[in-house]
């Protein structure tokens, strides 16, 4: 069973991973808009990776806008969604809460046990990567995360998968195996149909 990598910059054959187009909050304000929906094919899994950074230097209307205009075509699509969240958690709820998506996926999720909660209550799914590590308030969230609601990724790291899974499988003291089938499980239950 090959590793899940639910979000990575450098895809590897022998890793499942996703393709997704969308326009990255850092990037609402250098267009009209977003990627032609038109040249979404059928090899695209998802729209990603798409949010609100409230740490970056683009204004927070136009990044609203152009969230809104991806969401929109996610939910006509049925297409996953995998969303950026920097210090923005409330306002990605608060809009997330006006469609209805195949899935939402958090990726790189930094945030509490209540954040945690409320995501996995709206149906939420939460990755973890390397920066997992450098914040124990999100491994504190890690460990009460439902199984049925987590991926792994490296995203930009350096850090093979292996390794990532070795530590969240050890935050959550189950076996890598384990950790493995249940990203499986995850992956097919959004992806199966792509």
């Amino acid at each position: 069973m090959a590793m899940v990598n639910i979000h990575t910059h450098r895809p590897r054959p022998d890793e499942r991973s996703i393709v997704t187009v969308g326009l990255h909050p850092y990037d609402a304000d250098r267009t009209n808009g977003m990627p032609d929906c038109a040249n979404i094919g059928e090899d695209v899994d998802g729209i990603g990776e798409i949010g609100l950074d409230y740490a970056c230097n683009v204004g927070r209307d136009v990044q609203q806008r152009v969230f809104e205009a991806q969401l929109a075509v996610a939910e006509r699509l049925r297409l996953p969604i995998v969303v950026h969240c920097v210090r923005a958690f409330d306002a990605v709820m608060r809009t997330l809460a006006r469609y209805r998506l195949k899935a939402v996926i958090f990726h790189g999720f930094i945030g509490s046990t209540e954040q945690m909660r409320q995501a996995v209550e709206a149906g939420c799914y939460l990755s973890f990567g390397e920066r997992t590590f450098a914040s124990p308030k999100t491994m504190e969230a890690l460990r009460h995360t439902p199984h049925e609601r987590i991926f792994v990724e490296t995203d930009d790291s350096d850090t093979p998968i292996a390794e990532i899974y070795r530590r969240v499988a050890e935050i959550l003291a189950i076996d890598t195996a384990l950790l493995e089938r249940i990203t499986n499980e995850n992956y097919d239950r959004i992806f199966k149909d792509r």
